[in-house]
């Protein structure tokens, strides 16, 4: 087999931490698989896995080496597409997954124009809001919103989501309208948890250059977009809220905007993808198309 086939199955097991796993992610036998690892460590001459019938693991030879392929990879994807790219278009499948409401309500109406524009790429299009391991779960990229972990993975900037302060005509009339942060003391919220840390984000606003936060008594917690602009639509709080996500019901008078000189600091958005897809050539124009739709489209 060649050499860089038994990197790309190597860097496949160990991060799926399965050969069974691989096998699938790579369309081959799962005996393949065995069969290659074995060879590999004959070539190296060093074990490089940890094998149980639970898990594989890289041993520390392992954990170097796989960092090595890595790089291995990339090089040779970089020089096999240096001409490539001109004179072909872009193919395969790429498995992306974005946050919730993007997908529903920007991405997948959009992506007719890409798969139109590139008719060689498929896309797998995973929609949800908690974090997804995109070494685990094979995934090439991922869209996040907000401030990221130090994950050792690629980050590509691709814009600031912008936020809005909206409470509907319902609560208003209960509670009247806050006309600074100082009144937010008599207001309730629907208050929102966030997936990653499962803590409830407090209320926050810029006020001179200066973000400020106050925690929002609230009898109503959501931990969803949906329910949350749906419990805000309902008349129980005030919420903070990208500004996209809630353009319709402002334009119906379901919701108005509360405190506009008082407004959260916009969120970022970033991609997300392994250092060993780094030079994937459709991972670059689904990446450059992503950032111009998002960046029309939060306006």
């Amino acid at each position: 087999m060649d050499r860089i086939d038994l990197f790309r199955i190597f860097t496949r097991v160990v991060e799926g931490s399965s050969f069974t796993r691989a096998a699938a992610t790579l369309g081959v036998p799962r005996s393949s698989v065995s069969a290659a690892i074995l060879e590999l460590e004959s070539r190296v001459g060093a074990r490089l896995l940890h094998r149980t019938t639970r898990q594989v693991s890289p041993t520390q030879d392992g954990a170097a080496f796989y960092k090595r392929c890595l790089q291995l990879i990339a090089d040779v994807e970089e020089a096999e597409g240096l001409f490539r790219h001109s004179a072909s278009q872009p193919s395969g499948k790429l498995k992306v997954d974005v946050p919730g409401r993007i997908g529903r309500l920007l991405i997948a109406p959009a992506l007719p124009d890409f798969l139109e524009k590139y008719p060689q790429i498929d896309i797998d299009l995973g929609v949800t809001d908690r974090a997804v391991n995109l070494i685990e779960d094979s995934v090439d990229c991922v869209l996040r919103v907000g401030p990221l972990a130090d994950s050792g993975l690629i980050a590509r900037a691709i814009g600031r989501l912008p936020l809005i302060n909206v409470a509907s005509p319902a609560y208003i009339e209960r509670h009247g309208l806050p006309a600074s942060p100082g009144d937010l003391k008599d207001h309730l919220a629907v208050n929102y948890t966030s997936p990653s840390t499962g803590r409830i984000e407090d209320w926050e606003w810029l006020e001179n250059g200066v973000l400020r936060s106050v925690p929002m008594r609230g009898r109503v917690t959501a931990n969803n977009a949906e329910a949350y602009i749906a419990c805000c639509v309902a008349g129980l709080g005030l919420i903070q809220i990208p500004a996209y996500d809630v353009r319709s019901h402002l334009d119906a008078g379901d919701l108005v905007e509360v405190l506009p000189d008082f407004v959260a600091e916009p969120m970022a958005m970033t991609i997300l993808y392994p250092t060993r897809q780094h030079l994937s050539h459709r991972l670059h124009v689904f990446a450059d198309w992503l950032e111009g739709l998002l960046r029309n489209a939060v306006r």
